[in-house]
């Protein structure tokens, strides 16, 4: 390996921040040829709520039309990326459902480019890298030579991504009621008045209020009737 990249793939992989890693992953691809780097995550489940998030030097008008158009639906390398590992070139052939964009692409520079991707099947999360120029087409051989170095790349930014991600709050326990205080509220829910429980389950009335009191503080409400409302929202009854 030249002594350039091993110094520079040592440097990415120490990177402990996506925005320390980023510049000398851009330094990378422009010493290999490129001038323009894009390193994104996405999700492979089109119906999850999950947004995007990405880095690239891409023109600006490019990155606000990209935007604007939507583009991002309807993009073959995205579709490619977000099922395959293996590497794509962008070319008129991959982009022939879509002649707007890969004719964006063209006035925008993006000319002649290639993406590799890295998917986490137990997230379903995929990083997609894309490394773009303005001449000279990708060469079988050129693709052979990098393939190697940019999946280590993907793969090391899509651990970065992943880590750097806000963690989602824990969701709060769900309160825990006995199984007295159970049966009280699931006969309170429809309707019971504490008198009719205490006959239905042969307690003293003065019980049946006395769970329905551990109840209410319990799922932390004012009364009986909140009691049921919140049990029903959280699944419980």
């Amino acid at each position: 390996m030249e002594m350039w990249k091993e110094s520079q793939l040592k440097q990415l992989t120490f990177a402990r921040e996506i925005d320390t890693a980023y510049p000398i992953l851009l330094r990378f691809a422009e010493n290999i040829g490129f001038n323009f780097c894009a390193i994104s995550l996405t999700s492979t489940d089109r119906s999850a709520d999950f947004n995007a998030l990405q880095i690239n030097n891409y023109p600006k008008t490019w990155n606000q039309l990209y935007e604007k158009q939507n583009y991002s639906k309807i993009d073959p390398v995205i579709a490619h990326c977000n099922h395959s590992m293996l590497p794509i070139v962008w070319s008129k052939e991959v982009f022939s459902q879509t002649p707007q964009l890969w004719s964006d692409l063209q006035q925008h520079g993006l000319r002649h480019a290639w993406s590799q991707s890295f998917l986490q099947a137990e997230s379903g999360l995929c990083t997609m890298l894309s490394l773009a120029r303005k001449n000279g087409p990708l060469s079988p051989l050129e693709l052979y030579e990098h393939f190697g170095y940019m999946f280590y790349v993907t793969s090391h930014m899509s651990d970065l991504f992943v880590r750097n991600m806000p963690k989602r709050p824990d969701k709060p326990a769900q309160p825990k009621l006995s199984p007295r205080e159970l049966e009280v509220l699931k006969f309170s829910a429809v309707g019971k008045t504490a008198y009719e429980i205490s006959r239905i389950l042969c307690l003293s009335e003065r019980t049946v209020n006395y769970h329905v009191q551990n109840v209410i503080v319990k799922l932390n409400v004012c009364n009986k009737i909140s009691a049921v409302i919140a049990a029903t929202r959280i699944g419980i009854i």
